[in-house]
């Protein structure tokens, strides 16, 4: 498990390090919000611990560029503790936040409370083994996926494909962690087989209308399975 904390205080930094390693997260420091944006778009993280009162970009900034690529989860530290920050925060994409002057223990009382709930998501989708996004219906007990009730005639690797994706909505996937999770760590093929077997999956998904989804292409990083929201 790895951590991304970001603040411009560098002895909260250095604590809140030394009570995440405790927990058995391996960490990576940021006092900034270039540095934050930067380390995240170069490494894989299962949870984000975000100040807000940043130099360079604030938090919010950083939560929302974090949130066009990723659906990790953002704890936002905020040493105010004003009711539309932390309104803000959470609307932008923040899953709880954190006042100052806080308890360390308690911040990682947030993480485990979060990554447990994230399990239990993750724990029930497989357990159904059924996926619903607008009118795209998975059933990977069945190998079966159909749009709008319309059968989609995918190959195994290709529902597998679109399951990863789809039931990690908004995460972007390298193509070597695609490869991984859907072929297999022993697999030895060419990576661009990923890329062959996207282009088949969107040309098959893409006779059919789907407003509410899409499987989109993040230049220079890999694939997602991206949730439209559509303007009222």
């Amino acid at each position: 498990m790895k951590m991304l904390i970001a603040d411009d205080n560098r002895q909260i930094l250095s604590i809140l390090r030394d009570y995440a390693e405790k927990e058995g997260f391996e960490t990576v420091l940021a006092d900034d919000g270039e540095k934050a944006l930067a380390a995240f778009f170069k490494d894989s993280f299962d949870i984000v611990l975000l100040d807000v009162m940043m130099p360079k970009l604030d938090g919010f900034e950083v939560c929302l560029r974090m949130r066009k690529r990723s659906s990790v989860p953002i704890i936002m530290i905020t040493a105010r503790g004003e009711d539309y920050e932390r309104i803000m925060g959470l609307d932008i994409g923040a899953d709880d936040y954190i006042v100052k002057p806080f308890s360390p223990a308690e911040a990682m009382a947030r993480v485990r409370a979060i990554l447990r709930r994230l399990d239990r998501t993750v724990e029930n989708a497989e357990s159904q083994q059924l996926f619903l996004c607008g009118n795209l219906m998975i059933r990977l007990d069945e190998f079966r996926a159909t749009i709008n009730g319309n059968e989609l005639a995918l190959t195994k690797k290709e529902l597998e494909l679109l399951w990863t994706l789809a039931t990690n909505r908004n995460l972007t996937y390298s193509r070597e962690k695609l490869l991984d999770t859907v072929w297999g760590y022993d697999y030895c093929g060419e990576i661009r087989t990923v890329d062959s077997h996207i282009k088949r999956l969107r040309a098959k998904t893409d006779v059919f209308e789907h407003p509410d989804w899409v499987i989109k292409t993040v230049w220079g990083t890999g694939y997602k399975f991206e949730v439209v929201r559509h303007e009222e």
